[in-house]
This record gives structure tokens, sequence and C-alpha cells, in this order.
């Protein structure tokens, strides 16, 4: 077997579909859109779900069940590269994080992630940490409060 030999496997290759070559063709006239409306027209994409206005089949029916997404503990996330923000020595907490602007918005509390390095030494006071962010905060002397709402 040679390189000249190798072809793609059986079925694998398909004929792009050529639109509009004539009624005999199959695909000419409307060029397989159907009849006339909203999706025989150019740039037309009706959203998902859709029902042209009738009161979709996913509204319609009740809503029953447990959901656990309601219940979830929503944490903000700060990185420890953000963290070298702060002097050196510095006590960091939730409300000196949203002083800075390293933490916007609404949530249960500030979760410290171990992305990037930490260079100073800090007492940092969150809600959680992550297992990495929480060893690295150490290895340089600083200490890794959890702190309760």
């Amino acid at each position: 077997m040679r390189l000249h030999d190798l072809k793609p496997r059986p079925g694998s290759k398909h004929r792009r579909k050529r639109l509009g070559i004539g009624e005999s063709s199959g695909h000419g006239k409307t060029s397989g859109r159907g009849g006339k409306g909203q999706t025989a027209r150019s740039g037309s994409s009706i959203r998902i779900g859709f029902e042209g206005g009738q009161m979709p089949l996913i509204r319609r029916l009740p809503k029953r069940g447990f959901n656990n997404a309601r219940f979830t503990t929503v944490y903000l996330p700060v990185n420890l590269s953000d963290l070298n923000t702060f002097e050196n020595g510095a006590t960091v907490d939730e409300a000196t994080l949203r002083k800075a602007g390293l933490a916007n918005g609404r949530s249960a509390g500030i979760k410290v992630l171990g992305v990037g390095s930490l260079t100073r030494k800090l007492t940092v006071k969150a809600s959680a940490f992550s297992a990495s962010a929480r060893s690295a905060i150490e290895k340089l002397g600083g200490t890794a409060e959890v702190v309760t709402r």
C-alpha cells in the first residue's frame, strides 16, 4: 500500500447539496425550504420552543418536584494573585475586598481560590478557601480564617 492508494472509508464522504439548480434535481424552485412563510425567508430563525405566539408547552405544563438550585451557596471568587494589591501584614476581609473592587454583587460570601501566586503575608478572612489557596497563604506565614455570616 502506498500513499496514492489511500481512500476515505465508504460512506464517510458526502456530496454537497446543490440548491436551486433546476426542478429535476429535486432541489429546485424552493430549494428545500418548503412553501411560503417565516421559515422560507432569508435570515429567518425562530427561537427554540417558540410556537407562533401560542403559549409554549414548557410554560403550559405545571412545574413540580424539587430543584436544589434555589438552595445552593453562591460564593464570589477572589484569586490569590488579586490579594497582592494589599500591603504586607494586612488583614483582608469581605469589606476590604469589596472596597478594593475585587468582589462585587450579591453572594453568600467570598471564596479565595488558588489562581496565581501570592507574594505577601496576609491575614485573610473569608467564607471559604480552596485547599491550594489555604496552603499558599499559610506557606508565606499568613493565616486563612473561615468566617460565617
